[in-house]
């Protein structure tokens, strides 16, 4: 509790919060999360862009927004093509993948 207490007091003093900003290793921390945290957001970019441009995703909304099946047998079918898209997809971005590590090692 006095632990708590403490570390609540010296937080909210600003003095001591432009002290801290003001060293080495806080700067550096400061600069790698924003390296991170750039990084994550430019992955998540290119992820999404792969995402929009895919079949799988243009396959879903083709089946989902058709009609229901009318049987197991149709539904089958439905997931089967649906399966076969993803699992060619993700063989393909395994290939890319595969490519851009040989490519950096080189």
């Amino acid at each position: 509790m006095v632990l708590k207490r403490l570390l609540f007091t010296l937080l909210n003093n600003a003095q001591v919060i432009e002290k801290l900003s003001e060293s080495r290793p806080i700067r550096r921390a400061a600069q790698i999360t924003v390296f991170a945290v750039t990084k994550a957001r430019i992955a998540g970019k290119d992820a999404t862009a792969k995402l929009l441009r895919s079949d799988t995703l243009r396959r879903i909304r083709q089946e989902t927004s058709g009609d229901i099946p009318k049987d197991l047998g149709e539904m089958g079918r439905r997931v089967e093509r649906l399966r076969r898209t993803f699992v060619n997809e993700v063989k393909e971005g395994m290939r890319d993948a595969s490519k851009q590590i040989k490519n950096k090692e080189k």
